[in-house]
Order: C-alpha cells, then sequence, then structure tokens
C-alpha cells in the first residue's frame, strides 16, 4: 500500500508540472497568433475607434452649432475662465498681497489693449505713458492712504494729459485743435476707466476683510453675466425683445432676467455666508452689482461699436481681450467700495 502510495505520489510529481507548462504554452499560443483571437482583437480595436471617431464628431458638430450661436468657443472660454477663477479665489483665500499682481497685470494688459485699439481708429494714445501711470496708480490704491489714492489718480491723470500735449507740440502734423483735445480727453479717460477702477478694486482689498468683499462682489458679477447669459439663450428662443439694439443687439430683457435673479440668488448667499452681514442685505448688494455689471457691460458695448470692432484684441481664446472680461468687474468696484463702507458697520462681530 506505501509502494502503491509512493508509485502515486511518484508519477504525479512530473505531470502537475508538465499539465501546467502545456497550458501556458496554450495560452501564449493563443495569444500570439491564433486566427480567431486576431479577429476578435481586430474587430474590437474597429469598433473601439468607430466610437471614438463618432463621438469626436457628434462633440465636433456640437460645439460648432456653440460657437455658431454664441459666435465664440463655449468650451475652451470655460476653460479659460475657470482658470482665471482658480488663480483668482487662490489669491484672495490664502495671500491676498499676491491679487495686487493679478489686478495689476490684468489693468495693465487691459490699459494696453485698450490703447492700442484706440490708436488703430486714429486717436493719438501715448501707450508707455498710459502703462507707467496706471501701474503706479493701482499700486497706490493698495499701499497708500485713500486720500493719497486720489492724488495719485488726479496725478496719472495729470501726467498722461501732458504727456500727450508735450507730445503733440513736437509732432509738427497740422493736428486740428478738436482732434488734439478729443486725445487729450481720451488719454484721460483710458486712465479712469481701466488703472483707476482697478485701483478701486485693490484699495477694497486692502480693507479688514476686504478680501472677502473682493471676491463677493466678482462672484455676484460673474453670476450676473452667467445668468444673462443662460437665460438670453434659453428664453430667448421664443422671443427676444432687445434691451439695447443701438448698442448691443444681442443683450435682451429675457437675459436681464436671468442677470436679476443669478445676482440676487449669489447675494442673497455670500451676504450671511461670506460677509458676515444680515441677509437682506444680499439683497442690496445683488441689484447693485447687477446695475453697475449691466452698464459696464453695455458701456463697452458702445466704446467697442464706436471704434468699430468685435472684441478689444484675441489674447483670450473664446472670450476676446481682457476688457471684454472687466466690461462688467470693472464699474463694479466702485460700488462694492460704496457698499463695503455702507454695509460694513452691520456686520457680526
Amino acid at each position: 500500500m506505501t509502494d502503491t502510495a509512493g508509485g502515486e505520489r511518484g508519477s504525479d510529481a512530473p505531470e502537475a508540472p508538465a499539465t501546467r507548462r502545456e497550458a501556458a504554452a496554450a495560452r501564449r499560443g493563443l495569444a500570439a497568433g491564433e486566427p480567431g483571437f486576431q479577429t476578435h482583437v481586430r474587430a474590437a480595436r474597429s469598433e473601439l475607434e468607430t466610437q471614438l471617431a463618432h463621438a469626436r464628431a457628434e462633440f465636433e458638430e456640437a460645439n460648432a452649432r456653440i460657437t455658431q450661436r454664441t459666435g465664440r468657443n463655449l468650451i475652451l472660454a470655460i476653460l479659460i475662465g475657470l482658470a482665471i477663477g482658480v488663480v483668482v479665489l487662490a489669491s484672495l483665500i490664502f495671500f491676498k498681497q499676491l491679487f495686487v499682481l493679478f489686478a495689476l497685470a490684468a489693468s495693465t494688459l487691459g490699459t494696453f489693449e485698450f490703447s492700442r485699439a484706440l490708436r488703430t481708429s486714429g486717436r493719438k494714445v501715448d501707450v508707455v505713458a498710459q502703462l507707467i501711470a496706471g501701474t503706479l496708480l493701482v499700486l497706490a490704491g493698495f499701499f497708500l492712504q485713500p486720500w493719497l489714492h486720489w492724488i495719485g489718480a488726479f496725478a496719472a491723470v495729470a501726467l498722461v494729459v501732458v504727456w500727450r500735449l508735450v507730445g503733440q507740440l513736437f509732432a509738427d502734423d497740422g493736428r486740428s485743435h478738436g482732434r488734439v483735445l478729443g486725445d487729450v480727453l481720451v488719454a484721460a479717460f483710458v486712465q479712469l476707466y481701466v488703472p483707476f477702477l482697478a485701483s478701486l478694486c485693490v484699495a477694497l482689498l486692502a480693507q479688514d476683510g476686504g478680501q472677502w468683499w473682493v471676491l463677493a462682489f466678482i462672484i455676484v458679477a460673474v453670476a450676473s453675466d452667467t445668468g444673462a447669459y443662460v437665460s438670453g439663450l434659453t428664453l430667448g428662443r421664443s422671443g427676444r425683445h432687445p434691451m439695447a439694439p443701438r448698442i448691443s443687439p444681442k443683450k435682451t430683457w429675457e437675459g436681464f432676467a436671468g442677470a436679476a435673479v443669478a445676482a440676487v440668488i449669489a447675494g442673497l448667499l455670500l451676504a450671511p455666508l461670506m460677509l458676515g452681514l444680515p441677509i437682506w442685505t444680499g439683497v442690496v448688494i445683488g441689484l447693485v452689482i447687477l446695475g453697475t455689471a449691466t452698464a459696464g457691460d453695455l458701456g463697452e458695448s458702445m466704446i467697442k461699436r464706436d471704434l468699430g470692432i468685435k472684441d478689444m484684441s484675441s489674447w483670450l481664446p473664446g472670450h476676446g481681450g481682457v476688457l471684454d472680461r472687466l466690461d462688467s468687474i470693472l464699474p463694479s468696484t466702485t460700488a462694492a467700495l460704496a457698499l463695503y463702507y455702507l454695509l460694513s458697520p452691520l456686520g457680526v462681530a
């Protein structure tokens, strides 16, 4: 019995490894070259490629329809907007001094593209003077006392005006007095429209808890723009009622209604949760920022229409230029700073 068992064990010992080797060899052979398996792999790969190509075609077709309807690459615009939003959010939450650099960069680029657009239209704009004055003005808004900031604003305007007048003295190009006066007014307007409003934003940032107010008014302004965009696309299908057809034919009352709802909802959420204010102040914040954001949007549309351009530049794909993204935010800085002084005493200590 022992021998039999031993013999059985002896005969089994070499057989199991052989069986495993044969199975492994069979699997290698199947994977390596059996016609049935190759056909299956090719069919699966072909089906996957077909599905991917179909999905890509559908995506490109949908994106083309959206681009045709909205006039911009919406998906790319969303991605760029999210990237900018992350930078703004991170700078305000973690180290608000970094936002000063962001505001300075936005102001510089906006001033440059606005000056370039004005020069293209025939206006004489001294870009170097505008950039120097604008940089000093934005920094003054954050680092100097309010009364010195206002003196800085006056000095910035005076610098670009005097620079333009001196430059015209040496130009000797026969430019009429009316054109020269127009150039001077335009020079002052560039400073007041871009760097000065940007400096008010960083002046608000410099206040105690100012980073939350800056973040709040930007969120409300963006919510207003988004609400107007979505509402204009959806409600506008059944019937469009232009808001200011001579200025911006695409702006509708349907879009304004969506902007109002979005701005008020954002204000109601941000006032108690972020700013520590009574909830009713959220309605005030939402409506005030709605008004300034809408006025800023229409104002820039009027400027571009007067200049005969669609966008200030093409630096931000899907958005246009820097000023095309700041048109509703820049005018809202004045309202946000005023709301801070009026409403912050109501905050919960």
